[in-house]
């Protein structure tokens, strides 16, 4: 009951202005505001009973979840919830035959990701022929063609293989590789963009043009040479295919996307290699067996004798003739002794060729890998030369060999050094930006900034045990963990761990930034593995940060941060510090001023001496520092001045006795001197000595 009457109850708007009124108003026309407090109240009412809805499902779902899960969530306050239409009468079930039609149909739409891709492939309108991957498949396709025409033509055209029981099959084959030599002249080649001037032309005029005006186009036209009408009058010949040979500058195309896109390009070359030296052998042997079967085979003891697979033994004889082997029969007509002629020479030449380019490849796979033992045996000759101690050597070696298998070269820098500056940047930002922007020191900083640190960054490799830093040196450098641990140690022994920081972590930016009062190394930080760092040098980082001087005191402020985190609370001595002087103690009367006080007090005369000794103690009381209270600094005064003041009061002192002890006659004149020594006296130095003359 108390929920349905708080669901009932009236929310107020605030007052409207007409509603402060007076009643005896009466009723008035309703204005704009009214009417807007109106429909504040009915918005307001409404939310209160959506809020009170959900909060009964929310109690009743904790209660019991099993219950409220199949409701459905309320309708927006801002829309109004439409009426439900009057429910149809239901609809009989499907009979199941329907259904499992229904199902099969559904099975059948359902199509893999790979198909959908094929069929929503469009060729594009220009291609770019270094990093199209579809344009490197599509030239693969035209390989294959055209490999099998080089490799299939002889065979066909000497060996017993094409016979009128599968010749539909060899024609069905040649005449696939035709179409796609084909599509590759029609839609992709006049697709192909091309440099002119230093832009990239992408229009179709001009490239379908630029396609038609090179040499690889009349060759693909003159490849697709219909030869093969004269089957009518000569038959199957496979030699009128000869013509599709011609298109050898897909293959060679092939061949350079295709190394540009291999990690391990020297792999696919040596294979390249080999293939060459076989289809040399390929052609000799169909040479061989084609005389053969011309002479007869079996006829001479030279040619073949028809034993055994035919291509096999023919490909063995190529083999022994072009290698130089040996063990061949004697040729006993013209021919045959030109055909052994021609392949020996051919043989001695074509193997020299292959083996000397195998060389050359091989040697270019592996010269980083030369060039790494070089600098490895070169190193250990210079140790053994000033014999250095074996641990040391050992040490020596070890690093070569991990920095080796771990990077692939001895310095990275030496790869990029002839790329221009931006390309080294984004090199620099695909392989170490991922690791430096996790640092928190350089969080917050100039994206810019960080990208012309990283071009600055030097890999460097640590053993086990080896001292990154050591505690008092001079910092000219900061380490950003790449790979591996390092650990900060000290104590007595200097083998206590304080801390381990792993990949990601910076040290030694204290140093580097120069805070603290220096730019000595607070502590000793040795490698805990094979540790990997990035290396920045102060340098580098002083030439970046003159361009950024925002991200400069964002830095600085983080390493004051981090300073002031690290330092551990020191124990504080009580220092017992004299107290501080305000006002200096007066300097000691003069002993002629004292002697001249005494003499007047003896005397009994009670003149100018007297009335200065009372101001002068006077002043010595309401003078004298409060050495207990007083902790502030001194304010010195002048030693010159105090002089000035002893010199003035002793003078002031002869004065007065030589007034007292002189004959009354002569009051007036000492008087008058008196006064003048004053003046002169408080005029300086000079003017004290020439009073002193005159009253003498």
């Amino acid at each position: 009951d108390e929920d349905e009457t708080e669901t009932e109850t009236v929310i107020r708007a605030w007052p409207s202005q007409s509603s402060l009124l007076s009643a005896d108003e009466g009723s008035r026309p309703s204005s704009s505001a009214s009417q807007t407090s109106t429909f504040v109240n009915e918005r307001l009412q409404e939310l209160v009973k959506l809020f009170k809805e959900r909060t009964e499902r929310a109690k009743e779902k904790l209660i019991d979840p099993d219950d409220s899960e199949d409701e459905t969530p309320p309708a927006s306050p801002s829309k109004t919830a439409a009426a439900p239409p009057p429910e149809p009468d239901a609809e009989p079930e499907p009979p199941p035959a329907q259904e499992a039609r229904e199902g099969h149909r559904c099975c059948q739409m359902k199509q893999p990701n790979w198909v959908r891709r094929v069929l929503k492939f469009r060729i594009p309108t220009s291609i770019d022929p270094f990093t199209n991957v579809v344009y490197v498949l599509w030239l693969f396709f035209v390989s294959l063609a055209w490999n099998w025409n080089i490799w299939l033509i002889p065979v066909r055209w000497a060996f017993p293989y094409q016979t009128p029981g599968n010749i539909y099959m060899w024609l069905l084959t040649d005449y696939l590789c035709d179409l796609v030599y084909i599509l590759d002249i029609l839609v992709f080649q006049p697709r192909l963009q091309f440099v002119r001037g230093g832009d990239i032309v992408c229009d179709k005029k001009a490239m379908r043009e630029n396609y038609m005006k090179k040499l690889r186009f009349k060759l693909d036209v003159l490849s697709l040479i219909p030869l093969e009408l004269f089957y009518l009058k000569t038959g199957f010949n496979a030699l009128l295919r000869l013509p599709r040979v011609l298109k050898v500058f897909s293959f060679f195309e092939f061949n350079d996307r295709l190394e540009a896109i291999l990690t391990k390009a020297f792999v696919y070359r040596v294979i390249r290699t080999t293939t060459y030296l076989l289809y040399a052998l390929h052609c000799n042997a169909c040479l061989f067996y084609w005389y053969s079967a011309w002479q007869g085979l079996g006829s001479t003891q030279w040619v073949y004798s028809g034993e055994g697979n035919s291509y096999i033994r023919c490909y063995y004889f190529a083999v022994k003739t072009l290698l130089t082997i040996g063990g061949l029969p004697e040729p006993t007509s013209l021919f045959e002794i030109v055909f052994q002629l021609v392949n020996y020479f051919v043989g001695v030449f074509v193997f020299s060729i292959m083996i000397g380019q195998m060389r050359d490849v091989v040697g270019a796979a592996t010269a980083g890998k030369t060039y790494y033992r070089a600098c490895m045996d070169n190193t250990v000759k210079y140790m053994a030369a000033y014999r250095i101690p074996k641990e040391v050597q050992y040490r020596v070696k070890t690093w070569y060999e991990y920095t080796w298998q771990s990077q692939g070269m001895l310095d990275e820098q030496e790869l990029l050094i002839h790329l221009p500056d931006k390309m080294r940047m984004d090199i620099a930002v695909d392989v170490n930006y991922s690791i430096v922007s996790k640092v928190a020191l350089f969080q917050g900083c100039d994206r810019q900034m960080i990208f012309d640190m990283l071009k600055s960054l030097r890999s460097v490799v640590y053993l086990p045990g080896d001292y990154v830093c050591k505690k008092g040196e001079v910092g000219r450098e900061m380490y950003i963990i790449q790979a591996g641990e390092v650990q900060v140690v000290g104590g007595p022994d200097g083998k206590t761990v304080f801390a381990t920081l792993k990949a990601g972590s910076v040290f030694g930016e204290i140093s580097l930034l120069a805070i603290g009062g220096g730019n000595r190394r607070t502590a000793n930080v040795i490698a805990h593995g094979f540790t990997n760092l990035f290396i920045l040098d102060k340098k580098d980082l002083n030439e970046i940060l003159v361009h950024y001087p925002e991200s400069q005191k964002l830095l600085r402020k983080k390493a004051k941060k981090m300073l002031t985190k690290d330092k551990k609370p020191t124990e504080k001595k009580e220092e017992t510090k004299e107290p501080a002087q305000v006002i200096p103690p007066r300097a000691e009367t003069p002993k002629l001023f004292k002697a001249a006080l005494e003499m007047t007090e003896k005397s009994g005369l009670k003149g100018t001496l007297a009335k200065l000794k009372e101001k002068a103690n006077k002043s010595s009381v309401s003078l004298q520092p409060s050495v207990s209270s007083s902790l502030q600094p001194t304010s010195p005064l002048p030693s010159q001045h105090q002089e000035q003041e002893a010199e003035i009061l002793s003078q002031r002192s002869d004065c007065s006795l030589r007034t007292q002890r002189a004959p009354s006659c002569q009051d007036e004149d000492m008087t008058s001197a008196d006064e003048k020594l004053e003046e002169k006296a408080e005029a300086g130095d000079g003017g004290k000595r020439k009073g002193k003359k005159k009253v003498d």
